[in-house]
């Protein structure tokens, strides 16, 4: 069952104003440079980057209204571009698909060959916080579970300037669905993402960054297990044996692993949102 999230019944409901503590952390030395190597391989030729499906990517597109015939979209930390072609296929427009990896680059480009669809893509090797796109640029911006690497309040701001206006903004995160979610998940998340949000508080965001007609929906956990966290978990099995006698990879293994039990035990109490909006037209 997909929960969905209407402005007026359900972002205006919940106004009050609200706190989060945001706990910080800062790993160092040789464990950042092994955390970003795993990362790659536990990452690289997965099916996606994070929790989606071409049924949650359509979904959303469903929300937005009123795009031109051949709309300019920015897909900002495109990854491997699983919802790109999605959405050149839906929308026939022209496509800016925006990651710091080259090598999610490059598995796009062949996937959008492949679709028939690479005509409408361009990719640009950037990172998300050099973008200098000249204002007013696209009809729709999008992003599935990456604009948390500049903040949820952080990007909507930097990224509203690039909207035409009543432009489209389009993005998953990660957020509580639940007020007093469980100590072990509150836990884990103020370590590995302390700035994680509330819905209701994603929702006052939205509307102090400026922006109208908020819409969205909670994506199905069979969206994390079937492109994301299944393939995540054959990849942690191989690298453990791979790095059987490396103490520090290992350790970074393990907390991936606590990941994917933790979701099967309290999805109840997270999940990824998609959030619809729109830059107002005047």
């Amino acid at each position: 069952m997909v929960r969905r999230l209407h402005a007026a019944s359900f972002c205006r409901r919940h106004v009050a104003p609200l706190t989060q503590t945001v706990v910080g952390f800062a790993p160092a030395g040789r464990a950042v440079s092994a955390l970003m190597s795993i990362f790659r391989e536990l990452t690289e030729g997965l099916p996606r980057q994070g929790p989606g499906s071409p049924e949650a990517t359509l979904r959303a597109l469903g929300l937005v209204r009123g795009l031109p015939e051949h709309p300019k979209i920015l897909d900002v930390g495109c990854g491997s571009g699983a919802q790109t072609i999605e959405l050149a296929r839906a929308t026939k427009g022209q496509i800016v698909a925006v990651d710091i990896r080259q090598r999610f680059l490059d598995e796009l480009t062949e996937h959008a060959r492949e679709a028939g669809v690479l005509p409408q893509i361009t990719t640009v090797n950037i990172s998300m916080f050099d973008m200098d796109f000249p204002a007013d640029s696209f009809d729709l911006i999008w992003s599935e579970g990456a604009i948390y690497f500049a903040g949820f309040a952080a990007g909507l701001s930097a990224w509203r300037r690039f909207l035409k206006p009543g432009g489209w903004l389009a993005v998953s995160e990660l957020s509580w669905l639940v007020p007093n979610p469980p100590a072990e998940a509150a836990q884990f998340w103020a370590r590995n993402y302390p700035a994680m949000k509330s819905i209701e508080r994603n929702c006052q965001i939205i509307n102090e960054t400026g922006y109208v007609d908020a819409d969205g929906f909670v994506i199905p956990v069979q969206d994390w297990w079937d492109n994301y966290y299944g393939p995540g978990q054959t990849r942690v099995a191989e690298l453990r044996k791979k790095y059987a006698s490396d103490p520090d990879i290992l350790t970074i293994l393990e907390d991936a692993q606590r990941e994917y039990d933790l979701f099967r035990v309290h999805c109840d109490a997270y999940g990824y949102v998609f959030f619809v909006m729109r830059k107002p037209a005047q």
